[in-house]
């Protein structure tokens, strides 16, 4: 099994060699987010391995199936499939219309200590703004000098996850009623806690996807996470 992920502008080369083999592919299948396992094997009728089953259910925005008589991909993209489509040949169109598409996607990426927020139009920063703050790490240490240095290191996450929220209003707000989708970046929990304490984020709930990974918060990390959230995942397997 063979992964990777192809750059925005990259998929259309992508899609062309896909269209060229189209006598190896015998079938094309669109399935939206939000289908069970149970369901994607009884739409599929070839077998496929549980992992890329798995794999489709668990996706945010969905997956593009291409299954051929000797190998098969799939394509999750960037952003949600709307329909489920299927074709007896190699149809690439769907995909390539949602690929176009010029959405706004704001970022929140938060590390404890470091934060990135930012709006995109397309592929490219129309507002960011990246900072740190401080948050001690964790202690070892037992007895009532490592209690008050939990609390103390507690205090500090909020006031810094406050302050992180104060940004995200200053640069999300003013594109709330045109944002398209939201992607988080950075660990679980602490993108969790942020979402819990920021009223505002609430607001965009029905248009989040997925938490990408992200190391500690500066520009240059932004702009990546930029040029992955319109990047689609590839995976390729074999008979």
């Amino acid at each position: 099994m063979n992964e990777y992920y192809v750059k925005r502008p990259r998929m259309t080369e992508f899609l062309d060699r896909l269209e060229e083999s189209t006598e190896s592919v015998t079938s094309s299948v669109y399935l939206p987010p939000n289908f069970s396992v149970n369901e994607i094997q009884q739409i599929i009728l070839s077998p496929l391995p549980d992992t890329i089953v798995e794999i489709a259910a668990g996706s945010v925005t969905g997956a593009v199936i291409f299954t051929g008589r000797e190998s098969h991909t799939m394509v999750l993209p960037p952003f949600p499939l709307k329909e489920r489509v299927i074709f007896s040949y190699c149809m690439t169109g769907p995909l390539r219309e949602l690929l176009e598409k010029d959405f706004m996607v704001g970022l929140v990426l938060v590390h404890l200590g470091t934060y990135a927020v930012g709006v995109c139009k397309d592929d490219v920063l129309v507002s960011s703004k990246v900072g740190t703050g401080l948050v001690h790490g964790r202690t070892r240490k037992g007895g009532s000098s490592s209690r008050r240095f939990q609390r103390r290191r507690e205090n500090q996450a909020r006031e810094f996850l406050e302050r992180v929220c104060s940004h995200a209003e200053e640069h999300l707000q003013p594109y709330e009623k045109t944002l398209d989708y939201l992607v988080y970046g950075g660990p679980y929990q602490t993108v969790l806690q942020l979402r819990k304490e920021c009223p505002l984020l609430k607001t965009f709930e029905g248009r989040t996807l997925q938490v990408i990974d992200v190391p500690a918060l500066r520009q240059k990390v932004l702009e990546a996470a930029v040029t992955r959230i319109w990047s689609s995942r590839i995976i390729e397997w074999g008979e």
